[in-house]
């Protein structure tokens, strides 16, 4: 599985970079956001340092731009359209299926339902510059040097652990009661162990 290619570019490596990607958007949204609120803030939906819209922006924005590489201009405005589209098109599948999304950006000048911006949409541009003709290769290389076993253990427990804290909040935000579903699974464990 790891090693199955998409579009040149093997599963490991892409999963590597969803991580990497999603920490960073995590990291310059939570920095950003503390910064304009004067105290420390996490964008991030769960308890992990992660944004899964930077994991899947990132790579996807990468393997279908990548082409793009040499033409900076074509480049950065193919970036723009493209990124803001996906914010967009997230922005309205929250809407439908959590009732909510989680950024506004009605102060903004130019904004569009408060969902996307022209600030934002200038942002992605030099976004998809720097992540097609310098981040993706550093990181790359930087995780070439890890060794492939210990890369795919650590791709496991990375999403593992990411899956359930996305899961445990999601049911939070949805109003599903947490607390009996662990009860109940705390007594499954139990039993089980009493049989074993």
């Amino acid at each position: 599985m790891w090693t199955k290619e998409i579009l040149g570019t093997d599963v490991l490596h892409l999963t590597q970079a969803f991580i990497m990607y999603s920490m960073l958007g995590w990291l310059v949204e939570s920095v950003y956001m503390s910064f304009c609120n004067k105290k420390l803030t996490n964008r991030g939906f769960a308890t992990c340092p992660m944004c899964p819209i930077y994991g899947f922006g990132g790579v996807i924005g990468y393997m279908v731009l990548h082409p793009l590489s040499d033409h900076k201009v074509a480049l950065y405005i193919a970036g723009a359209i493209l990124a803001t589209t996906f914010e967009y098109l997230v922005a309205r599948l929250m809407e439908k299926t959590l009732g909510e999304v989680w950024w506004d950006y009605s102060e903004k000048p130019l904004n569009y339902r408060g969902v996307i911006c022209a600030e934002s949409t200038l942002a992605w541009g030099v976004y998809a510059i720097v992540v097609v003709c310098y981040l993706q290769n550093f990181l790359m290389r930087t995780v070439d040097r890890i060794p492939t076993r210990f890369s795919i253990l650590s791709c496991r427990v990375i999403i593992a652990i990411y899956l359930f804290d996305f899961v445990y909040h999601l049911a939070l935000a949805l109003g599903v009661n947490m607390r009996g579903y662990w009860d109940r699974a705390k007594e499954t464990y139990r039993s089980f162990r009493a049989r074993w």
